[in-house]
């Protein structure tokens, strides 16, 4: 009899048990609907009873494998034509069998939570979501799993794109970033796109290596050690150091402050914005925990429910009626989380909002109409005013405190044994990666993390070293008057150099699509779509520019320097007016904005206050103003011709 793998896994036909875990007989990451690699043998692989016999077939293709001694079993065979629909069969002990298979290019979208941020919040979001009727794409957005050691699986659902499923999973939907790309690269290719979302918000790269990748590095291997006592003493995995410090401090994490029956005879009335002054946290560093009923008539059965906290120092977490809907980290732009109305109830639902503060100054601190509940029919709910307020736990002078302030998992190699690895071998053609924020204060230290990063997941995947796009840090924080160091910057800069030194790996700029005061800007079309401009060229040699200006060479000339570039296409070009952005110092190392003018294929810098110059910039700043492109409109790459010790060198 041939039934579905869900039908397998609800009904347990299909489940082995190993020790004192249960897997199924084919791993969770194949799925009906699927996309299979093309061109590539493709790896299949499950648990049953150790020495069963196992064959695989797709189409006229098919391959065996037998279980080991743990009960796993392996096959791998090379896919049919590309297209499809084809239907794949595993027979052994039980017969599967999934429907609907596609055979093209398989991509993973991973990093944080720009990687993350969903198609609903994008520009024109509701609008691209209505066009999405995309059968040749499919997508699977991985669950959120942390884990001391690596993990076989990670269940996920793999789904055709189309107006109905690609808005509804995860923060907005499906990854917009992600979309976007896929979207390009299926109507220039004409072959099948599979995508799989493989990213949480707020998370570090030190996150998605694996410890064997990290230890050569020598920079984690405190947190590493004690990552191995904690899996030793059998503790329940955690992600962030917060966590670590609350399990011990935070009377409100031992005590499920966040449930919605919790008794609150103890808590202090306060009024929010603000909050801390009525619990008397003004100024101080830890937890502070808030709870308010809000009557929500009768929340509509479909659509999508907002919370809205503005912002808030400095991170958060947000439960309602018991059900944790979002976190966010730092206080950066506006804290916001949409969830389904069904969290909802006709009547009193309970709000409890979680704030880790680690620098004295914490609060919300927005005005009060930025503080909102739309249930989902567009009518906002004010929820300013009158809360409820208590001290989880506070960080001492002296005393113990976390490593970081970071709500999402930051702590070494969870996130690679949790999300990446259940996934390998999986047959890939490449992966997209936006991710760096969370980074930003250690660059220096990303330069050797980034690049060991993605020799660990190629040494994973086991095929080669397949394509590996980087997303540069998008514009952010507000502009600065004079130039300078930033760190920020210092990331790009990291990014940068791991894609010009890494094989088969490329950068995207981002410098012109961000926002000051938002670290998540909605125009995710265009860094999709220049994503997929790197795969065109160099995976499929279309004749198509995929980078701006990349600085070359600078020489003086007297009192000015002269700057020469690759990609400059047909052409530089100064967007919407003169050239700015460009900085020159002296031998005292002190920077100046500078004049440029486009020389033919090069670019003089001049400045008045520098006679002498030994160095230049561009767009060195967090949140640059910079016009550099070439002719096919794509923004030149922030650099420094100078090598001077940057903010971030010594941070670890």
């Amino acid at each position: 009899m041939a039934i579905s793998l869900l039908a397998l896994l609800a009904t347990g036909m299909s489940l082995t048990t190993i020790g004192d875990e249960t897997y199924p007989f084919l791993s969770t990451v194949f799925g009906d609907h699927m996309v299979l690699q093309r061109d590539k043998r493709n790896t299949f692989w499950g648990w049953t009873k150790p020495g069963a016999r196992i064959k695989v077939t797709v189409g006229e293709k098919s391959a065996t494998g037998v279980a080991d001694a743990t009960g796993k079993w392996v096959a791998r065979l090379t896919p049919p034509a590309v297209g499809g629909p084809y239907t794949l069969v595993v027979d052994g002990p039980v017969h599967v069998e999934l429907h609907d298979i596609l055979v093209g290019d398989v991509w993973l979208c991973t990093g944080q939570s720009n990687m993350e941020f969903g198609l609903t919040n994008a520009l024109n979001g509701k609008a691209e979501i209505a066009a999405a009727d995309e059968p040749n794409i499919r997508f699977c957005i991985a669950p959120r799993q942390i884990a001391y050691k690596p993990k076989p699986m990670n269940p996920a659902r793999w789904q055709v794109c189309s107006p109905k499923t690609v808005g509804k999973e995860g923060w907005g939907g499906f990854s917009a970033v992600g979309y976007y790309f896929g979207r390009k690269l299926q109507h220039e290719l004409k072959v099948p796109i599979g995508l799989m979302e493989i990213a949480w918000g707020g998370t570090s790269a030190e996150a998605w290596t694996s410890e064997s990748a990290l230890r050569p590095l020598e920079d984690f291997n405190i947190e590493l050690d004690q990552l191995d006592a904690l899996e030793k003493a059998g503790a329940t995995p955690i992600g962030t150091y917060t966590e670590l410090w609350q399990t011990q401090n935070d009377a409100g994490f031992k005590g499920d402050w966040q449930k919605p029956e919790l008794n609150t005879a103890d808590w202090k009335a306060t009024t929010l914005p603000d909050g801390f002054a009525g619990i008397e946290m003004s100024g101080k560093k830890g937890v502070a925990w808030f709870r308010k009923e809000i009557d929500v008539p009768n929340p509509p059965a479909n659509g999508k429910a907002t919370l809205a906290l503005g912002r808030v120092q400095s991170n958060d977490t947000v439960w309602i009626n018991g059900i944790q809907v979002g976190s966010t980290a730092g206080g950066m732009g506006n804290h916001q989380y949409t969830f389904w109305p069904s969290v909802l109830k006709p009547g009193k639902n309970v709000v409890a909002v979680k704030v880790f503060n680690s620098r004295g100054r914490g609060g919300f601190n927005s005005p009060a109409d930025a503080l909102y509940l739309d249930p989902g029919d567009g009518k906002r709910l004010p929820i300013a005013g009158e809360w409820l307020g208590k001290i989880g736990g506070e960080i001492k002078p002296g005393g113990p405190a976390p490593k970081d302030g970071e709500p999402n998992p930051t702590i070494p190699s969870v996130l690679m044994n949790g999300m990446i690895a259940p996934a390998a071998p999986m047959a890939i053609k490449g992966v997209i990666w936006y991710q760096g924020e969370t980074n930003s204060g250690r660059s220096y230290q990303y330069r050797r993390l980034l690049p060991a990063m993605i020799a660990d997941w190629r040494r994973l995947f086991g095929q080669g070293d397949f394509p590996f796009y980087i997303v540069s840090l998008a514009s952010f924080m507000q502009r600065q008057a004079n130039p300078g160091d930033d760190g920020w910057t210092e990331l790009r800069e990291a990014q940068a150099m791991t894609a010009a030194q890494v094989r088969r790996s490329g950068l995207v700029i981002t410098t012109d699509v961000g926002s000051a005061t938002d670290v998540h800007p909605k125009d995710k079309k265009t860094v999709g779509e220049r994503l997929a401009l790197i795969a065109l060229a160099n995976e499929f040699r279309h004749p198509v520019e995929f980078s701006g200006p990349v600085y070359k060479r600078m020489k003086i000339e007297k009192s000015a320097i002269r700057v020469s570039f690759t990609h400059i296409d047909k052409g530089l070009v100064a967007k919407d007016g003169d050239l700015v952005g460009f900085a020159l110092a002296g031998a005292d190392r002190k920077w100046h904005w500078a004049e440029a003018k486009i020389a033919g294929d090069t670019i003089v810098v001049s400045s008045k206050d520098v006679p002498s110059p030994i160095a230049v910039r561009y767009a060195w700043a967090a949140n640059p103003a910079c016009n550099l492109y070439n002719a096919a409109g794509l923004p030149a790459v922030p650099f420094r011709s100078d090598d001077w010790p940057g903010v971030t060198i010594h941070n670890k």
